[in-house]
C-alpha cells in the first residue's frame, strides 16, 4: 500500500503541477517546495538547541501559531523555530509576524507531499518535532518524518463529522495516519472523540482548545489607527467591513451596502477579499454598480468603497469598523475567522455556512455574533442596527468579553511540545 499511495501522490502531482506551480498563491519557493536547499538552512549557532518546525497553510493558519511560537520560546529560549507556509501569502505573514520579531530563525515552503521531496525537507531541516495544525495530513510529509525520527504534534486537531468517512478511505491507503502522531492535541471533545473513531491512539490525545482564540491577544491593535482611518479616506464617517470574502460574496454585499447608502449617505464599505489576487475583479465589480472604489493601495479620497488588496492590514480595519461582516459564509467554504473582529469590539455578521468554524459560532452567537440566513437578511439586520448605536455599542462589548473568556490553548500545547524535546545543552542561552 506505501508503494499504491506514493504512486497515487505522484499521479495527483503531475495532474495539478500546472496550477500548483504557476498559481499566484503557491508559485514561490519552488526549490524549497521540492526540498531542495543550498546547505544547511539553520547554520550551527553556539548553544543551539533542538528544532521545532511548526506548518500553517495560509495566513490565517499562521496567525494561529504565533501565540504558540511565543509559549515555545519563553519555555525554551535555545529551540530553532522553523516555519513553513502552504501559500505565498502564508510565508510573508511568517516572515512578518515571526521572523522579523526574532521569534523564529527560518520561513520555508512545506514541500510538495512527494516521497522523495518531503524525504529530501526532513535531511535538510532536521527536526526534533513537526507540529502539523488543523487537518494538514499530508501522508508523505508525516512518513518522511516519523522515518526520520522526528516526533509528530498536530494542533488545532479538528476533525468534522463530514469528513469522517473521507479520512477513513484516505487510510485504507496509506495506513492510520493519527496512530503516527506523538500528540493530538484537539480543540474541542467531540473532536477528540471523532479521533478516535478512526482509529487514533487514546492515550496520544488531548483536549488543549483553539490557539486561535490566543492570537488574538498578540494581533488585534490597542484601538483605531486614526493614520489608517486617513490613508482609506474614511475618518469619522461610519465603516462597514466585509472581511475575508470569496467569490460570489462580494455582488451580493456590494447590492446590500447600494441599498443601505439610500438611508445611511455617510456609510462607507471596506471589502477584503480572502485572496488579494482577486482584489482587481472585485473592485470592477464596484465601479459596475456605480459606486466609486479604488484599491487600499492606490491613492484616493472619500471613495464609497475601498478594495483591501494588501497582507496584514484587515485587523486594523476591524479595528475603525462600526460593524462587520466575515465572508465565507455564504457560499461553500465553512466560514472564516469572526473571532478577531469580535476581540475588536465589533459587532460580527456572518452566514449560514460555518461548518470550520462551529466553535467560533458557540463562542460568538449571542454574544456580540449575530448570524444571518440570506443577504436580504443581512440587509435588514444592518438596517436596523445602524439605526441603534448604542445597540452596536453593546454588541462589540459583549463580543470582546467572549473572546477574552476562551484563551489559555497556546499555553498548554507548548507545555506538551516541550516536554518531547531533548533537554537544554548546558550552554544553551
Amino acid at each position: 500500500m506505501p508503494f499504491l499511495a506514493a504512486a497515487i501522490a505522484w499521479f495527483a502531482f503531475f495532474l495539478a503541477a500546472p496550477f500548483l506551480i504557476f498559481h499566484p498563491r503557491t508559485r514561490r519557493g519552488q526549490r524549497a517546495r521540492f526540498g531542495r536547499y543550498r546547505g544547511d538552512p539553520l547554520p550551527p549557532a553556539p548553544g543551539a538547541g533542538p528544532r521545532i518546525w511548526l506548518h500553517g497553510a495560509s495566513a490565517g493558519d499562521i496567525l494561529g501559531l504565533v501565540p504558540i511560537v511565543r509559549e515555545l520560546k519563553a519555555l525554551r529560549p535555545d529551540a530553532r523555530i522553523m516555519i513553513s507556509a502552504m501559500t505565498d501569502s502564508g510565508a510573508a505573514m511568517a516572515e512578518q509576524r515571526l521572523k522579523s520579531t526574532g521569534l523564529c530563525e527560518l520561513v520555508t515552503f512545506v514541500p510538495w507531499d512527494l516521497p522523495q521531496a518531503c524525504a529530501r525537507t526532513m535531511r535538510a531541516l532536521r527536526p526534533d518535532v513537526l507540529v502539523l495544525e488543523y487537518t494538514e495530513l499530508w501522508p508523505q510529509l508525516i512518513n518522511a518524518a516519523q522515518a526520520c525520527g522526528a516526533k509528530l504534534v498536530l494542533t488545532n486537531g479538528r476533525i468534522g463529522p463530514r469528513n469522517v468517512g473521507r479520512y477513513q478511505l484516505l487510510f485504507r491507503l496509506t495506513g492510520n495516519l493519527l496512530q503516527k502522531f506523538t500528540l493530538l492535541l484537539m480543540r474541542a471533545e467531540e473532536e477528540a472523540e471523532r479521533a478516535l473513531l478512526l482509529g487514533a491512539d487514546k492515550s496520544t490525545i488531548a483536549i488543549t482548545g483553539n490557539t486561535k482564540f490566543d492570537a488574538l491577544a498578540v494581533s488585534v491593535p490597542p484601538g483605531p489607527d486614526p493614520q489608517f482611518a486617513e490613508a482609506l479616506g474614511c475618518a469619522g464617517e461610519r465603516l462597514w467591513v466585509c472581511g475575508s470574502t470569496h467569490d460570489g460574496e462580494e455582488g451580493p454585499l456590494l447590492a446590500v451596502f447600494a441599498q443601505l447608502r439610500t438611508e445611511f449617505p455617510g456609510l462607507r464599505l471596506l471589502l477584503a477579499p480572502r485572496y488579494i489576487e482577486r482584489a482587481p475583479r472585485v473592485l470592477a465589480m464596484a465601479r459596475e454598480r456605480g459606486l466609486s472604489a479604488r484599491l487600499r493601495s492606490q491613492p484616493g479620497g472619500a471613495e464609497q468603497v475601498i478594495v483591501l488588496d494588501t497582507i496584514g492590514e484587515l485587523v486594523r480595519a476591524y479595528a475603525l469598523a462600526t460593524i462587520v461582516f466575515v465572508g465565507g459564509s455564504f457560499g461553500r467554504r465553512g466560514g472564516q475567522n469572526i473571532l478577531e473582529p469580535a476581540a475588536c469590539a465589533k459587532p460580527v455578521l456572518f452566514g449560514p455556512r460555518m461548518e470550520n468554524f462551529v466553535d467560533s459560532v458557540q463562542v460568538l452567537l449571542g454574544r456580540g455574533g449575530l448570524q444571518v440566513a440570506t443577504p436580504r437578511a443581512l440587509e435588514k439586520l444592518l438596517r436596523e442596527l445602524l439605526a441603534r448605536p448604542d445597540e452596536l455599542a453593546n454588541l462589540g462589548q459583549m463580543a470582546r468579553e467572549a473572546t477574552a473568556a476562551v484563551r489559555g490553548a497556546s499555553a498548554r500545547d507548548a507545555k506538551l511540545i516541550v516536554q518531547l524535546l531533548p533537554p537544554a545543552n548546558p550552554g544553551a542561552v
